[in-house]
């Protein structure tokens, strides 16, 4: 598999997603991490758009994911953004979706708590 990325940072979303009641009811900010696997190679050579995957797109369909559906867990939310990346084009051939809750429902003092899941095609 090529080591080639296009790497998506600090994606914030405004959802609603959680165990507790509040969480479901108030929306709160979600920061997304996206690696997609992608042959860059015929891009590179050809400088022309049509040869690549669309990271606006890869963008719009993990936004869109998140604030769609209401999930319990980041592990669900994570999930159903990698099965959304890997349905927009047959040349991404994995994912890594990374999501953050940065206003976690915790008595201590951090910055966020996530997950991450790497997701490819037949996995």
């Amino acid at each position: 598999m090529s080591a080639d990325r296009i790497e998506v940072r600090g994606l914030r979303v405004v959802a609603t997603h959680g165990v507790l009641d509040h969480e479901r009811e108030r929306p709160q900010p979600f920061e997304l991490d996206l690696d997609v696997a992608v042959d860059l190679g015929p891009a590179a050579s050809s400088d022309r758009l049509v040869d690549a995957v669309d990271y606006g797109a890869v963008v719009a369909a993990a936004a869109e994911t998140v604030r769609a559906s209401s999930f319990q867990l980041l592990e669900a939310v994570a999930e159903a953004v990698a099965e959304a990346v890997l349905s927009l084009d047959p040349r991404v051939a994995e994912v890594v979706v990374a999501v953050r809750k940065l206003r976690p429902p915790l008595p201590e003092d951090l910055g966020s708590v996530g997950v991450r899941v790497v997701r490819g095609r037949g996995r």
